[in-house]
């Protein structure tokens, strides 16, 4: 393939610029929200052990072969997999993984939206002391309540896509760079400040021990499969943004040591979280395995009776309104692309397009919390069932597709020139060891489990 083929987008202006999109495409909900509630699930140290080897040795070189293929094709995800399928002489049917991972992001924004929504409401909330004094019975009903109410679901979710499209409409440096430039250091920001306080409390060492001691005795085969799923998931990969952002790369910007910062710095956030919460949680007598209610139902338990609490409360909730709408705009990326280079629209009439189908969708998961939540299909609401759909099958199918696809289909001298790895044959042998070998093992193990099969 041409060296000098260009995306209809023009590129980063720099690759601190793609480090801090992709980075902020990765650290979302999944990082601040899931993952401490996933590691108090699992027992701890010993699962954040797993979680880190994962990362390693399974998300580092997915995202390596995810921005390769974007890069090497300069295109849309859908395009991509088209023109590289082509260029491989590979059977055909290889070009729907691009339509997979457009619809998998895309479909994701749509409850993704809502769920940001309520984290938007909390800002407030916690601002204006709701939570202040209350106790466990009194944090339930407010978030209770809240999710009751079809309206008020329907106002942030509409709140916060109109935020997402407004960015992704200003285009890759007016929007994608300037939004992320402002939003990544003061995610990380909050998240020290946070972690600052943690250490002021009696529950910090516990805490401590908590996230970083390993007791192998809590470790269980299901626990393993929940580090792998939750390292690959944390990254973004196999929903096309990945994919997409690396379209724009330029051709001088190192792919390794690119995937590495930002993996390192996904990290670095999801383990900040931990390091903010548990010994808030702790410190106030709460339990660490809370499951998903640890954010809007227990923590708030916490701000509203200890010291500062207010203050800190509002930061976390501003925090975790930052990581997710560094996701979101990555989110719906592909899928504007599409629009753009495929249907020859505008980049605002794109993202209102876009915008407008993934806002009615969300509807769908505002009502799964109140007005349907009894309806459901194969046992599952609305929103259960489009993050089941998305989340358990199509990501786990997009991620083991693009390991088989950069490790055995792709001919080997292609991605050796876009890899270009340094130490010539070594890096490279070991890169293609994990690729072909080990991510697809992986992966597939992931889709096992939760689809039940073991």
């Amino acid at each position: 393939m041409a060296d000098d083929k260009k995306s209809q987008q023009i590129e980063w202006s720099s690759r601190f610029a793609f480090i801090l999109a992709a980075t902020g495409s990765a650290v979302g909900l999944g990082n601040i929200w899931k993952f401490p509630y996933v590691t108090g699930e699992n027992g701890g140290g010993a699962f954040v052990l797993v979680y880190l080897l994962c990362v390693l040795l399974i998300g580092v070189p997915l995202m390596m072969a995810e921005i390769m293929l974007g890069r090497r094709s300069k295109e849309n995800p859908i395009h991509t997999m088209e023109i590289l399928t082509e260029e491989a002489g590979a059977d055909l049917n290889w070009h729907y993984l691009g339509w997979m991972g457009v619809a998998a992001g895309f479909l994701i924004l749509s409850y993704y939206s809502v769920i940001a929504g309520w984290s938007t409401a909390y800002v407030v909330k916690a601002f204006f002391g709701s939570f202040s004094g209350a106790n466990a019975s009194e944090v339930k009903a407010i978030f209770d309540n809240f999710v009751a109410s079809p309206m008020q679901l329907i106002f942030w979710h509409s709140v916060f896509m109109l935020a997402t499209m407004v960015i992704v409409a200003r285009g890759l440096e007016k929007g994608f760079e300037q939004s992320v430039r402002l939003l990544m250091p003061g995610l990380f920001a909050l998240m020290f400040l946070l972690v600052g306080y943690a250490m002021t409390t009696d529950g910090y060492f516990k805490g401590l021990d908590f996230l970083f001691k390993p007791d192998f005795t809590k470790l269980t085969a299901n626990s393993v499969l929940v580090a792998m799923g939750q390292a690959f998931f944390s990254l973004s990969l196999g929903m096309g943004a990945i994919m997409v952002y690396g379209a724009y790369l330029p051709k001088n910007v190192s792919i390794a040591k690119s995937a590495v910062i930002i993996a390192g710095a996904d990290t670095v956030v999801a383990l900040l979280a931990g390091l903010a919460i548990f010994p808030i949680v702790f410190s106030n007598g709460l339990h660490p395995n809370s499951g998903p209610g640890l954010v809007f139902e227990t923590l708030p338990i916490a701000f509203g009776n200890m010291f500062g609490g207010w203050l800190f409360g509002v930061l976390f909730f501003i925090a975790l309104v930052f990581a997710a709408l560094t996701s979101s705009i990555s989110l719906v990326e592909p899928a504007v692309a599409w629009l753009i280079e495929n249907k020859g629209l505008t980049r605002t009439k794109a993202c209102v397009y876009s915008g407008l189908v993934a806002w009615l969708l969300g509807f769908g998961t505002v009502f799964s919390f109140n007005a349907w939540k009894n309806v459901k299909l194969f046992e599952r609401t609305f929103f259960e069932l489009v993050d089941y759909l998305t989340a358990n099958l199509m990501l786990p199918v997009g991620g083991f597709c693009i390991a088989v696809f950069a490790g055995w289909i792709m001919h080997q001298e292609h991605s050796k020139e876009e890899l270009d790895l340094p130490g010539e044959h070594l890096s490279y042998a070991v890169w293609k060891f994990l690729v072909k070998f080990i991510a697809p093992a992986a992966v597939f193990l992931v889709f096992l489990n939760v689809v039940g099969v073991l």
